[in-house]
């Protein structure tokens, strides 16, 4: 019998990252950043974590950039087949799972999480996973919207958009593993691909806990986005350096 209540991981990464202009020859999860691509950061911020089981990337079919140069941890399970929405990529990733030999049972939790969000931060995702538990439905990331906002048409404002309790939804999102992918084909049967895991769980009539995400787990959309990202990435590995020095200080005054 399955050790239901396990975390696994799904890193959606069958898009095409059309926005992005047509300056890269590649889809934006597969450009570099820093010693590594974009879905390798993603990937790893799943992987690393204790509490995860395992991870199940979903890539689209004759995907050459992640043939080239295949991400490899020990936690990687499998690769998917991507789909033709975020949705189907993400159901068959969770039918991977949930197959009568595969490892997950259908109370077990999934965090799904977006291949082109690199620097989402280690806190950030154990913040999530204790919300998720806590509230027994699921959580998701999300950033409270601070600025003003405007309702535009044609490249003219129309009109301010009133006031409210706003956020923008990010990833990781976390629910039972049975439960999402029966909203996501739901959705998908009634032809309204959601457009995120709590999107479909809300059509369910299930809604997640909100937890406040840093500001530097953005999505990258836009080539600026990489610049932004590289530079969250760097500030990042220069304060874990300088933990990690303040540290064996420690220790070495201690033993002197």
């Amino acid at each position: 019998m399955k050790n239901a209540n396990n975390i696994w991981g799904v890193v959606a990464a069958a898009g095409v990252g059309a926005r992005m202009g047509g300056d890269f020859d590649r889809p934006k999860q597969y450009l570099p950043l820093g010693p590594r691509r974009v879905i390798d950061h993603a990937l790893l911020a799943l992987c690393e974590r204790r509490a995860v089981s395992g991870v199940v990337v979903g890539i689209r079919d004759g995907d050459r950039w992640w043939r080239a140069q295949p991400f490899a941890h020990a936690k990687l399970l499998a690769v998917s087949r991507g789909g033709e929405s975020r949705a189907r990529t993400v159901l068959n990733a969770l039918r991977r799972l949930l197959k009568p030999d595969g490892p997950a049972a259908a109370g077990d939790w999934v965090l799904v999480h977006d291949a082109a969000r690199p620097c989402v931060a280690a806190r950030d995702i154990e913040s999530l996973i204790a919300a998720a538990r806590a509230h027994g439905d699921g959580a998701a990331l999300a950033l409270p919207v601070t600025d003003a906002l405007k309702r535009v048409s044609d490249g003219v404002i129309e009109a301010a958009v009133e006031n409210g309790d706003y956020w923008r939804a990010a990833t990781p999102q976390m629910f039972r593993c049975g439960a999402l992918a029966a909203a996501l084909q739901d959705g998908i049967d009634a032809d309204r691909a959601p457009a995120d895991e709590a999107a479909a769980m809300a059509c369910a009539g299930v809604h997640a806990a909100v937890v406040a995400g840093h500001p530097a787990n953005l999505k990258i959309t836009v080539a600026a986005d990489l610049e932004l990202a590289t530079r969250y990435l760097s500030c990042r590995a220069g304060a874990e350096t300088e933990t990690e020095t303040e540290t064996e200080t420690a220790r070495g005054r201690r033993s002197a």
